[in-house]
């Protein structure tokens, strides 16, 4: 146990060497390996001060400046971090199967105040409603067994960019313009084309797949996708598209739109779905859960997607609908349009629209361990700095669960003894008082793991390599 416990901080030097390079100055690597240290241990709160007394409790002042100055000012790129984590994880990522889908999502932080950068009322997925909070769109190469965060980026709403007070208060940067969540997204996804990065699937929820210009643009870049979409969606139904243009009569220019008619019109998805015989319907099971074995009843078939596509002079290609309609539900939950090959199998197909669990677990995990979301500076650097340093932090504790340690791989990492009595400012009386080592909510036996960590583990071990390359 001491050997490997020996083997784990050499990694962890080598790791802060990596990303050393990327945030610049030498000067630099002393607050990057705090701020890490600071968001790997244990703690309720991963802002900075409880960080900083975590860290140095006899210096917490000094230590706090020191690391606030380098997550708010220092003029490094997140990117460039990013990019140094992702490549570190990805090595482990790939010894369990290829990357199988690279997945588009975006992540709420509520807010309570008004100044924090690209704070607005907006549909916060954690509330699941709408209210204060900030939006990062986010992009994570994903398998059957992890996910690497690939990229992140801070959703600013349109009050904002036209705002010059605001922009200028929080140093947003005069090249960043309102743009769409599926737009940051794009973005996002060529900055990963540009790196040769392995291509995959890009699998989205129906808050992109309802957007065809984001579609059409990922199939533009020789990407498949498989995304969900809103049941009044329309479609071709299977052997069906289009009139085509009228026939010319030698006056004017030829007619090439083509056409519909009272009598010839494309469904909604929904009422496709059920217009569907019984038989089309099958059973699929797709992971194991807490519960047991996933399942629903799925239906599949080709289709043409319908939209406005009497503008045009060409039907667009065929593709995948994928309907969920589960036994018991009046009508049907889910819909997804993919262009994935059309020698997919109904099961295949299924466990890549259903990959979307691990990128929500994985974030929420950012979130309760690693604080994603306890920055509490208001800079548009300092929401990407924290972020990125953040999922660096998760990126090696993934790293080292892929490895399939023994338990507490990260044991070397102990926060230095308090003061007695010491307390950081803000703190409630329990937070301060934990001294055991990493993410321990609670205190475990010797050489026991806590259950997240044996569970995930176990998933390592029995998870199927991913499913689609393209």
């Amino acid at each position: 146990m001491a050997r490997e416990g020996v083997q784990a901080e050499n990694r962890f030097g080598d790791y802060l060497d990596k990303l050393a390079g990327a945030v610049g100055h030498a000067d630099r690597r002393e607050p990057l390996r705090a701020y890490l240290t600071g968001l790997l241990l244990s703690g309720e709160r991963k802002s900075i001060e409880p960080m900083a007394a975590k860290i140095d409790p006899r210096h917490v002042r000094a230590r706090h400046q020191s690391m606030h100055h380098f997550a708010a000012n220092a003029p490094w790129e997140e990117r460039e971090v990013m990019g140094v984590a992702r490549d570190y994880v990805l090595s482990q990522l790939e010894r369990h199967g290829p990357v199988g889908a690279w997945v588009v999502d975006d992540t709420g932080i509520p807010k309570k105040g008004t100044h924090s950068v690209g704070v607005a009322r907006q549909y916060c997925a954690p509330l699941g409603k709408q209210d204060n909070c900030q939006v990062a769109v986010t992009l994570s190469l994903v398998n059957a067994t992890m996910s690497v965060p690939s990229a992140y980026g801070l959703y600013l709403p349109e009050i904002w960019a036209r705002d010059r007070k605001r922009r200028k208060a929080a140093g947003i940067p005069p090249e960043v313009r309102f743009r769409t969540k599926w737009e940051i997204a794009l973005e996002q996804i060529d900055a990963l084309l540009k790196e040769e990065l392995p291509r995959a699937p890009v699998a989205a929820d129906a808050g992109y797949g309802v957007v065809t210009e984001f579609r059409e643009a990922i199939t533009a870049r020789r990407l498949s996708y498989a995304m969900g979409i809103s049941r009044e969606i329309t479609v071709w139904p299977p052997g069906i598209g289009p009139l085509p243009a009228k026939r010319w009569h030698g006056i004017g220019r030829p007619p090439s739109r083509l056409r519909r008619s009272r009598d010839h019109r494309p469904l909604a998805v929904e009422v496709l779905a059920r217009k569907l015989a019984p038989t089309a319907w099958r059973t699929v099971s797709w992971r194991e859960g807490t519960r047991g074995m996933m399942k629903s009843r799925f239906a599949l078939l080709r289709v043409r997607v319908a939209h406005r596509d009497d503008q045009r002079s060409r039907p667009r290609d065929p593709e995948w609908l994928l309907i969920e309609w589960p036994i018991g539900e009046a009508e049907p939950t889910k819909y997804w349009l993919s262009t994935v090959p059309h020698t997919v199998a109904l099961r295949e197909l299924v466990r890549l629209v259903k990959i979307r669990w691990r990128i929500e677990r994985d974030f929420e995990e950012l979130k309760d361990e690693l604080g994603l979301d306890h920055y509490e500076g208001r800079s548009w650097r300092g929401f990407h700095h924290h972020g990125a340093l953040s999922i660096a932090a998760y990126c090696f504790l993934a790293a080292e669960r892929a490895r399939l340690s023994p338990p507490e791989p990260l044991a070397f990492l102990r926060p230095a003894r308090l003061p007695k009595g010491f307390r950081p400012r803000g703190a409630t009386p329990a937070s301060g008082a934990t001294q055991s080592g990493f993410h321990h909510h609670h205190a475990h036996p010797p050489g026991s793991l806590p259950s997240r960590w044996s569970s995930l583990l176990s998933l390592v071990r029995r998870s199927k390599p991913a499913i689609f390359m393209t």
